[in-house]
């Protein structure tokens, strides 16, 4: 099969002919379909620190898709070939507290497929059954190509009560873009975006934010006036890892408020715990989706009514892989999906 791989240590990556996954009795073995494109995979192709730390080639990457199965195992009763699927990029142990007690996002043992494992960029994928998402009729596939950062919005969205609040979303990639219309289809009064890239501030207000605004201009108290604002934001989700955005939403939140954090940052953050202490703020990390809540909660919000397909911008054949990974770095994309049918 073809897949995309990190041949060795150094920026750049390689569509190559490799062998398809080996499957045990307990796996499922998927055609991909489509895939997304995500952060972590600009970080391996790049090269980065991180990626230098914590990845070791060959490695297929990739963990964002949709497929069809083809074949299960042995083992393997509740799926059937032709299903159209989705796989939870982290697969756990399954023995550890955590996941006995059904916290499998929790799991200190997770492995993250095309990170630790061989991923979905490629013409075929296995991963184990339990973690298949068996889809929903009437779901897009490219939205359902990208159930794995749509359940880390929706992981994040609902960390907090949004109903009749005033939230803030700081940094509208992709991740933050789909975060705005589940706040918005939540029932928040005010979404305020704060994102420099005014492409992305665009694509922030046709997902429902209220207003966007660019964090080196305007100060986010200067919308509290022009939203009714008596206090602050109720809620706030840092979706960008830039320690001036978290001070910001710290800073602009009113008493009692909470604050979820999915963006990672580079560097350590200083923040104000007398402005936490004080102001009586709840500061919650968020990592992953829950399994298998989060999906669940995914696909009933889209077939009630949700629309979080504007936020897809671009696609490309998976032999234009080249530019489909220029159009995600560039900051005047959305999601960008590869078709893995051309």
């Amino acid at each position: 099969m073809q897949a995309l791989v990190k041949m060795a240590a150094g920026p750049g990556l390689e569509l190559r002919d490799v062998p398809r996954p080996t499957m045990g009795i307990n796996d499922v073995l998927v055609r991909v379909l489509r895939t997304g494109i995500c952060g972590t995979d600009l970080h391996i192709e790049s090269w980065d620190p991180w990626a230098a730390r914590t990845i070791k080639p060959p490695l297929v990457i990739g963990h964002e898709f949709v497929g069809e199965i083809v074949e299960v195992g042995a083992n393997v009763s509740d799926f059937q070939p032709g299903d159209l699927v989705s796989g939870e990029g982290h697969v756990v142990c399954g023995r550890c507290r955590h996941c006995l007690a059904g916290r499998r996002h929790l799991c200190p043992h997770t492995i993250g497929l095309g990170v630790g494992r061989h991923g979905a960029f490629a013409e075929f994928v296995a991963l184990p059954m339990t973690n298949i998402w068996h889809h929903w009729p009437g779901v897009d596939p490219e939205v359902a190509a990208i159930f794995d950062p749509f359940g880390n919005a929706v992981h994040t969205a609902l960390a907090f009560p949004t109903l009749a609040e005033d939230v803030l979303i700081s940094g509208a990639g992709p991740i933050g873009l789909m975060a705005t219309a589940i706040a918005r289809f939540t029932g928040a009064r005010h979404v305020v975006v704060s994102e420099p890239n005014a492409y992305r501030r665009a694509l922030a207000l046709q997902m429902g934010a209220t207003v966007a605004i660019d964090p080196r201009e305007r100060k986010l108290s200067d919308v509290f006036e022009e939203l009714d604002m008596v206090e602050g934001f109720d809620v706030a989700m840092e979706m960008s890892g830039d320690a001036r955005a978290l001070r910001d939403a710290i800073g602009s939140m009113a008493h009692g408020g909470g604050v979820a954090i999915l963006g990672l940052p580079t560097a350590e953050i200083s923040l104000d715990v007398n402005e936490i202490v004080m102001k009586m703020l709840t500061l919650r990390g968020i990592y992953g989706r829950e399994m298998y809540e989060t999906w669940y909660k995914m696909t009933v919000m889209l077939r009630s009514g949700l629309d979080i397909k504007p936020a897809i911008t671009h696609r490309f054949p998976f032999t234009e892989h080249a530019a489909a990974f220029d159009a995600a770095r560039s900051g005047e994309s959305g999601k960008v999906i590869m078709d893995w049918t051309t």
